[in-house]
């Protein structure tokens, strides 16, 4: 039987490998069009979908709608959509320091207005192993967990007595006990969940920056990008052109998400 980390890495190499595997083994299953300027997906396949007016509407894995969340103008733009947890996403929005938490219907579980507990600057927050949260103060420099009442649960030392250079992360992962902070100009801080720095790999400028099992992946404009952590090695593998001049790609472990204007397409395993 497959390894989960053996099917990832699998998926990872059918879909980069321009010339050295043929393409059928990854086709096109679906195309979903209309006002889509971001988007996730949750591990059950469900999509989450974001319009210029920043409205979320869910599509399960079948396509069919599942649930809008409309409360779109009060806290202007949404800045990022975690849905890690299916059963509690997370809406951030930056520039109000509001996260606002939505049940799987899309509606409103609570509102943390994170100004009201002393945290001014935050670009990134993730959900935590333990279905809370983790943002990154950055007037504190400190990686902090909250709970979704807004309580701080945890906090790590103060960064500038840990680094020259405060890092300075656009995402927040927390998979495998570890939580992984990419800052696109310094790399990933690999931290475990009492805040102890166990790696700092130096990938820099990486779009769509993720993990899966023991690997980080990410892409630029030509390329997939792969670094095992296990052996060190980075890998690059040219694409195809059915996935250039993409606005986001999101991968899983089994499936590949292509936003482009307007539309989304996703290539699935024959």
């Amino acid at each position: 039987m497959l390894t989960k980390t053996l099917i990832a890495s699998l998926l990872f190499v059918n879909v980069c490998a321009a010339h050295a595997q043929s393409e059928s083994s990854f086709t096109l299953k679906k195309i979903i069009q209309g006002d889509i300027v971001d988007f996730t997906v949750d591990n059950l396949g469900n999509i989450y979908l974001l319009s210029k007016d920043n409205q979320l509407k869910k599509l399960d894995s079948k396509g069919d709608s599942a649930g809008v969340y409309n409360a779109v103008t009060r806290y202007g733009n949404v800045y990022s959509i975690d849905a890690t947890n299916p059963l509690k996403i997370l809406l951030f929005y930056k520039d109000f320091s509001t996260i606002i938490a939505v049940d799987r219907f899309l509606n409103i579980i609570n509102t943390i207005d994170l100004r009201s507990i002393n945290i001014f600057q935050v670009k990134a927050i993730g959900v935590s192993y333990d279905n809370n949260i983790w943002i990154f103060d950055e007037l504190d420099a400190k990686l902090k967990r909250i709970g979704v009442d807004g309580s701080l649960l945890d906090e790590t030392a103060d960064f500038r007595q840990l680094f020259d250079t405060i890092p300075d992360p656009a995402s927040i992962i927390d998979q495998n006990d570890l939580v992984y902070l990419y800052d696109t100009a310094r790399g990933v801080y690999v931290f475990d969940h009492y805040g102890t720095l166990k790696n700092h790999v130096q990938i820099k400028n990486w779009l769509d920056f993720t993990v899966i099992d023991n690997n980080l992946l990410g892409r630029n404009d030509n390329f997939f990008l792969k670094y095992h952590l296990s052996t060190l090695n980075i890998e690059q593998q040219s694409m195809t052109d059915s996935y250039r001049n993409a606005i986001k790609i999101k991968i899983t472990p089994s499936s590949i998400y292509v936003l482009k204007k307007n539309v989304i397409e996703i290539y699935s395993r024959e």
